[in-house]
């Protein structure tokens, strides 16, 4: 009697995001095609104007409970994980119990200002080695900030049990993946020299953070350890590490030179993918590590508009101009325009290409006849003018032919709109979280389920472009008055 052959069980990408204000994990098929998700919520603290923190145990809790419910009878086999983390954060914790000594100083905190001015004089020679400004956005003034002034790591640096790093070093190290973080990691903290493996000991000397405390440095995808957790049924084999926005980059498709990406969350980050030379790019962008592959390294220009949707749950919750950013959406679709209003979205500071870490949020331009829908199309339209501040630097170095955008914003037409036009460029979009699934991407490179992020990248098709419906000469006038603003709002910082 003939034996029927069994089955095989279907091969499943996991891709984990750990982002500011929740943790999304996703379930994907070997097409990259969505198979199960699940999301937890993160709450951020503000004990003192400037600070934000969150909880480490509480951010571990949810990646756990994340993946958990994903592996409740999974539809296959889990057989490659990616993880992607929040940048710039950073926290300490003690070596032999894995407890957290700090919050996680969030990477919108400005605590760390302190330390900047006081080693201001070094700034040339610290941007030429990390390709990055004086701003406390990065990790490495956040990490001497504690080292200076929480007793906790003191105690645990004196007793040689000390850990810091970002996020990312933190659970892979309480679920069994090594104390180790990826080399994209690395070079948004500051204390990495561009073109060399590893941590700069000189930049390590200069902010005063011992090398012996922070992570490994290793690839951002292949064999990387192998996650467990109690609860969890099975092991998973870890095979991509990287920054969220990194992810975002390859989940968007931009993984040749000259693709650029938008992805709007808290903030918006536009990642140009510039190649395997290490980029100089101009107009207050920034160089950053894309991934590392082998022996491979590929390189983006970066620059961050540090509030968008931040800013429109501000102004949902402390305004109540609408009930959340959807309806705030919308809300701004029953107005014609903006009738003079003008908002500044810098709960954060204003990143690139302005750092400007002590501007404030400005709301201006306001009279008699102002409504809410004006106030709300006001905030859309100053979040595409940000981006369009950073997408006319990006095109001093990189010819912007199109710009992919990802994030919960981009499911608002308004927005792309608005978008197309202050950049006059189409806008395509290609599924509204192109973070998870960039994890899963680079995971199954990682595993060999994918042969290349090109590869990858074939799988992820545009789903809507939006052409700009504005000439040239009304953007450069409504361009040149937004700098304007923009340079007299600042000031009231």
């Amino acid at each position: 009697m003939a034996v029927e052959p069994r089955l095989r069980r279907q091969r499943l990408l996991l891709g984990i995001d750990e982002g500011t204000t929740a943790v999304k994990a996703a379930l994907f098929d070997e097409r990259l095609r969505p198979v199960r998700e699940a999301r937890r919520d993160k709450v951020s603290r503000h004990p003192r104007p400037g600070w934000v923190e969150q909880d480490g145990e509480e951010v571990l809790r949810a990646v756990v409970e994340a993946v958990a419910e994903l592996l409740a009878d999974p539809p296959g086999d889990v057989v490659a994980c990616g993880l992607d983390h929040q940048g710039e954060s950073v926290l300490a914790w003690d070596a032999e119990s894995g407890a957290p000594l700090t919050p996680i100083v969030v990477w919108q905190d400005k605590r760390s200002q302190e330390i900047l001015d006081r080693i201001a004089r070094d700034e040339d020679e610290i941007r030429r080695r990390s390709g990055l400004p004086l701003d406390p956005y990065f990790s490495a003034g956040k990490l001497a900030w504690l080292l200076e002034h929480d007793a906790a790591v003191a105690k645990a640096r004196d007793r040689g049990t000390l850990r810091m790093g970002t996020v990312d070093a933190f659970l892979c190290d309480r679920l069994g993946a090594g104390f180790a973080t990826d080399a994209s990691t690395a070079s948004r903290t500051q204390l990495h020299a561009l073109g060399t493996p590893g941590f700069d000991p000189w930049l390590c000397e200069r902010f005063g953070v011992p090398m012996d405390v922070l992570p490994a440095v290793r690839a951002t995808v292949g064999e990387l350890g192998t996650l467990r957790h109690e609860s969890w049924p099975v092991e998973l084999p870890l095979r991509a590490q990287v920054v969220d926005q990194q992810a975002a980059l390859a989940g968007a498709g931009c993984v040749v030179p000259g693709r650029v990406k938008a992805t709007y969350g808290t903030g918006v980050f536009i990642l140009a993918h510039a190649g395997e030379a290490v980029p100089r790019p101009a107009g207050g962008l920034l160089p950053t590590v894309a991934w590392q592959i082998g022996d491979r390294t590929e390189y983006a220009i970066d620059g961050g508009v540090f509030a968008a949707g931040a800013m429109l749950e501000w102004m949902c919750r402390e305004l109540g101009l609408a009930a959340d950013p959807a309806a705030l959406g919308a809300l701004a679709r029953q107005a014609d325009g903006s009738a003079g209003a003008r908002v500044l979205p810098a709960l954060a500071g204003i990143g690139a290409p302005w750092w400007r870490p002590d501007a404030r949020a400005v709301l201006s331009g306001l009279h008699g006849g102002t409504t809410a829908a004006n106030v709300a199309r006001a905030a859309l339209e100053g979040i595409a003018w940000r981006v369009a501040d950073v997408v006319a630097a990006v095109r001093d170095t990189v010819e912007v032919r199109a710009l992919r955008v990802d994030g919960g914003l981009t499911n608002e037409p308004l927005m792309l709109e608005l978008q197309a036009d202050a950049i006059g460029a189409p806008v395509e979009a290609a599924g509204a979280d192109a973070t998870v699934v960039g994890a899963a991407a680079l995971a199954g490179v990682g595993a060999g389920v994918l042969g290349s992020l090109p590869e990858a990248a074939e799988l992820l098709p545009v789903d809507r472009r939006v052409e700009p419906g504005r000439d040239d000469g009304w953007r450069a006038g409504e361009h040149d008055r937004w700098r304007r603003f923009v340079a007299t709002a600042a000031q009231l910082g």
